[in-house]
């Protein structure tokens, strides 16, 4: 019997060693060196602002729940732990739902934002749900990979529950963002990298206003050169997502196992549901911004619009984003009188049972004209009309339902996949049902590749067209705005995703950019080929620089986790210090693996590809070919300077 015992010992302690000498040698043999690439950008800090739903919360409450032994305590997680979401969903409910009006707490549980890169990494870490809900999870691993300190990458995360006069309010979230910034100079004695995805640059938008009442004008730009050297701006919804209209109005269940009644409940609990309402980009707060020839059109007390507004159709987006079938009433006999029945059919029992259906633009949506008609039909959407009065529309910083300039940062990237098929307008049907199951989804509007226009019904869509559609979550017009940022003469340059030479460019240099429109390249595309399309201003502004990356086929969550953008963003930053650079921008000619995973096995020749970098070494636990092929043991030191 001890023979057996020691025996199994024995093996176990073996596979052990095994496994772990294996992954010795793949880490040493990944080709990367450390020391050589974290030392180009020693002195940077990388500043990580997540999204709506992208950090967890935590439990400061003891809250029993009955007939289960899953209770909550004291920094229990909160968003997101999916077993309580399965076990004890109303206990779970108190712990996410917030006041309507007042955005306080559940007497019984409160959920604070929990610290540092684990809020942001996995939102439920497990052997299962780990996985599922990773979120920065890669974007950690590829700088640990390249070397970066643990105290050069700080995250930030908030109550993304909250509006932005909120997170200021009750967290004093933008003054210890203000000292975040402050403090990661102090410590590693250089400008920090600003990372935002998603409702994270709404946050950072918001931030940067209410620094200029925080800091003396004269001294707010010299603030901002001297502690942001660059702002990658990555999925930002940039004109909004038509999704929160969706939201709003029926619920996103974002993959939990929840109704989705109880979604609209959580969506329409938050004051931050409506951060990214989508509105007009010919609308803004201040008559100032538009000419004063164009600023006739004046939309309540809150927004002024150019003549584009008045002339154009869907407030710049393809399709008005809500169709609503509503109740009929004397007002919408007259505005709509075809209509109305023959005089003689028209009772009172007729008339409430009569529908109109009526559409709403961007504008109509985020200046509350569709919530002031949905008051009729749906009572409920006083509070959301309120949130949206209080929180947004006379907020005191900012309206953040206006288009944004370019923010004054030296240096400005903005980030976003193209061509996934992407919901961009809605037709709303009452339900029969009480609330929050009152409306149902007749039909759904998409964007598909190359930014065609369809119906989830089929039914022809008559809309204004882009050159490509969205990121699955936020539609093209929105992510692309960012090009209003360039300046009139632009760089453009196409290269396939995987690694490539310069004969695989397309590049088109100088081409003339019309302020405030998008500008769209004459180059060709190989079917089934994904491809990064690059947008590069580094002259129009002294000292400044502005670029916009198109990345196909990546989609509005998943973008954080894309080697390819990991390895942009690396080869990007270690370009803008190193001192042999001489270009705005790093070179886009050629494109070389940089780590084991992007050398793969090449079916054809029967070998590793690029083998000038590649090559064949098994490690234990390799399951195929591919996994096999590894970077060889090279210098780094030398690859750099194939980009500068």
């Amino acid at each position: 019997m001890w023979r057996r015992v020691l025996r199994s010992a024995w093996l176990a302690a073996l596979v052990v060693l095994v496994v772990v000498a294996g992954a010795r040698l793949e880490v040493e043999g990944a080709g990367v060196n450390k020391e050589v690439w974290g030392s180009l950008s020693s002195k940077l800090s990388g500043i990580i602002i997540p999204g709506f739903a992208s950090s967890r919360l935590r439990a400061w409450a003891i809250l029993d729940c009955p007939y289960s032994p899953l209770d909550f305590r004291p920094l229990d997680p909160v968003w997101l732990d999916t077993k309580k979401v399965l076990s004890v969903l109303n206990c779970w409910l108190k712990c996410m739902l917030l006041d309507p009006i007042t955005q306080a707490d559940h007497p019984e549980c409160k959920s604070r934002p929990d610290t540092g890169l684990s809020a942001i990494t996995e939102l439920d870490p497990g052997y299962i749900t780990g996985a599922l809900s990773s979120v920065w999870r890669q974007w950690v691993n590829w700088l640990v990979e390249f070397g970066i300190e643990p105290d050069a990458i700080v995250a930030v995360p908030y109550d993304w529950r909250l509006s932005g006069s909120m997170l200021e309010e009750r967290d004093l979230y933008f003054h210890k963002l203000k000292l975040t910034f402050e403090t990661a100079r102090k410590l590693r004695g250089g400008p920090s990298l600003v990372y935002a995805h998603s409702m994270g640059n709404n946050v950072f938008r918001y931030f940067l206003e209410w620094l200029k009442l925080e800091i003396a004008p004269k001294h707010y730009t010299e603030w901002l050169d001297d502690h942001v050297h660059a702002y990658y701006a990555v999925g930002a919804p940039l004109l909004g997502a038509a999704e929160t209209v969706k939201a709003l109005m029926i619920g996103v269940t974002f993959g939990l196992p929840i109704s989705e009644g109880t979604a609209r409940l959580l969506c329409n609990s938050f004051g931050s549901s409506l951060w990214m309402l989508p509105f007009s980009k010919h609308c803004h707060a201040n008559d100032r911004m538009c000419s004063k020839s164009d600023a006739d059109v004046q939309a309540g007390t809150h927004y002024f619009c150019d003549k584009n507004e008045r002339e154009g159709n869907s407030s710049s987006w393809p399709v008005d984003i809500a169709r609503v079938d509503l109740p009929a009433s004397p007002v919408a006999m007259i505005a709509y009188p075809d209509v109305s029945p023959e005089p003689e059919a028209v009772t009172p029992l007729t008339q409430c049972g009569m529908r109109v259906e009526r559409s709403y633009s961007a504008h109509q949506i985020s200046d509350g004209t569709f919530l002031r008609d949905l008051v009729d039909a749906d009572v409920h959407s006083t509070r959301a009309l309120y949130h949206l009065i209080k929180y947004y529309l006379e907020d005191p910083i900012l309206n953040p339902l206006t288009p944004w300039m370019r923010p004054p940062i030296q240096n400005v990237y903005c980030v976003y996949g193209v061509d996934m098929k992407t919901e961009v307008g809605y037709h709303f049907s009452p339900s029969g049902k009480p609330y929050p199951d009152n409306w149902i989804i007749s039909d759904v509007f998409f964007e598909n590749e190359g930014g065609t226009l369809q119906s989830r019904s089929g039914v022809r869509v008559s809309g204004t067209s882009n050159p490509a559609s969205g990121d699955v979550t936020v539609p093209y017009n929105s992510l692309s705005y960012c090009k209003t940022w360039l300046g009139s003469r632009v760089n453009i340059t196409r290269t396939p995703q995987t690694a490539h030479e310069v004969n695989d460019m397309q590049e088109e240099l100088d081409v003339f950019h019309e302020y405030g429109s998008d500008v769209v390249p004459n180059m060709t595309r190989e079917a089934g080929a994904k491809y990064i399309t690059y947008y590069e201003d580094g002259v129009s502004l002294p000292g400044k620089r502005t670029a916009v990356w198109e990345l196909d086929k990546a989609d509005h969550r998943n973008i954080v986790r894309s080697p390819v953008l990991l390895r942009e963003l690396w080869l990007e930053t270690v370009h803008s210090f190193h001192p042999d650079a001489k270009r705005h921008f790093v070179s886009k000619e050629r494109r070389e693996p940089m780590r084991d995973e992007d050398c793969y096995w090449d079916y054809s020749r029967a070998r590793c590809s690029r083998t000038d970098r590649c090559e064949y070494r098994y490690v234990f636990g390799d399951v195929h070919l591919g996994q096999s092929c590894r970077l060889k043991a090279s210098s780094d030191k030398d690859h750099i300077l194939n980009y500068l």
